[in-house]
Parts: C-alpha cells; structure tokens; sequence
C-alpha cells in the first residue's frame, strides 16, 4: 500500500498590479467632474493655473486644474503614463500628434504632413490617452476660466516638454514629480 499524497496548501491570490486602464481613468475623470461641490472647491487665480491632487483609483495620480482665460501647457508628454481628462467647466482645446515619437535619443524632429489632430472639449467631454502621447491643452477663451480632472497611471514619472516650429518639434527639458509637487 502506497503512503497517501499530502495535500498542497492552496496558493495565495495573486494581487492584481496591473493598475488602472485608460478607460478606467476616463471613467474616473467623468465622474469627478460631476461633483459641483469638489469643482467649485478649487481656487481661481486670474494670473496663472491652479490646482487641487485628488486620490485617483487604482494607485493613479490625479489633478483637478483650473485654466485661466488664454492659458495652456504647452507641448509635452507623460512619459510612460496612460491617462484621462475631462472638462469640468468652460472648453479646452487639445493639439496632439497621431504618431508615436521614439522616446529617448533625439532633441529635433520633422513630423510628417497630417499628424496633427485638433479636439475641441467643453463642458463634460473628455478623452483618455495612451504612453507617450505628445500633445498640448488650451483655454482659448478671452474671458472664461475653465476647469478640468486630469489621471495618470502610473503616476507621472516624468514630462518632457517641447517646443514647436512649424513641423519641428524639439525636446527643451525633461521635468521629474519634484519640479512640480
């Protein structure tokens, strides 16, 4: 007769790490956006943007940012982030490239004709982004502030910022979290 086969403890779950995906993060944007009590909470400056970090789900970083009139980014990406934003109050507009950059290695690169992707966002519209996504945001409004919920996962590593001529576009420095918390 054969000795018996012990049993094996079950092994333990395994955590999911992954985190957040992108429509996870615009879910998310939406409906923070909706709270008119977090929105109206956020201090308007007439002279340069504001913010408040909000918990974002999942491990995520998020911002809710107001845009006084004739303010914007710039151009710049996030790195190996994915992220979301939606517009909480008045419109942005969003200038991005529908081409995926080489992420190291470069200061100047030509883009190619019909990359360039324009996206007006009032009021409860929003978008969700993969890595590396190079775009700018803008209140284009002379007179309105606007005010928006913005997610990142993982949260930003880095910016790197660009400047842009025409179809040159060139790497101008490269921001870690404590240039900007």
């Amino acid at each position: 007769m054969s000795a018996p086969i012990p049993s094996l403890p079950t092994p333990a779950p395994v955590a999911d790490v992954s985190g957040p995906t992108a429509a996870e993060l615009l879910d998310f944007v939406r409906r923070t956006a909706d709270d008119p009590a977090l929105v109206a909470a956020l201090p308007l400056d007439p002279e340069g943007r504001t913010w408040l970090r909000l918990d974002g789900p999942g491990g995520s970083e998020a911002w809710l940012i107001g845009w006084p009139p004739g303010t914007g980014t710039g151009w710049h990406d996030h790195a190996e982030s994915i992220g979301a934003f939606t517009v909480a109050a008045g419109a942005l507009r969003e200038h991005s490239l529908a081409a995926r950059l080489p992420t190291d290695g470069w200061k100047t690169l030509e883009l190619n004709k019909g990359i360039d992707r324009t996206r007006e966002l009032t009021t409860g519209r929003g978008r969700a982004f993969g890595q590396h996504h190079v775009h700018e945001v803008l209140n284009e409004s002379g007179d309105e502030h606007a005010v928006s919920v913005h997610a990142y996962y993982p949260p930003l590593p880095q910016i790197r910022r660009y400047s842009r001529a025409g179809a040159v576009l060139r790497l101008e420095q490269t921001e870690r979290p404590e240039d900007w918390q």
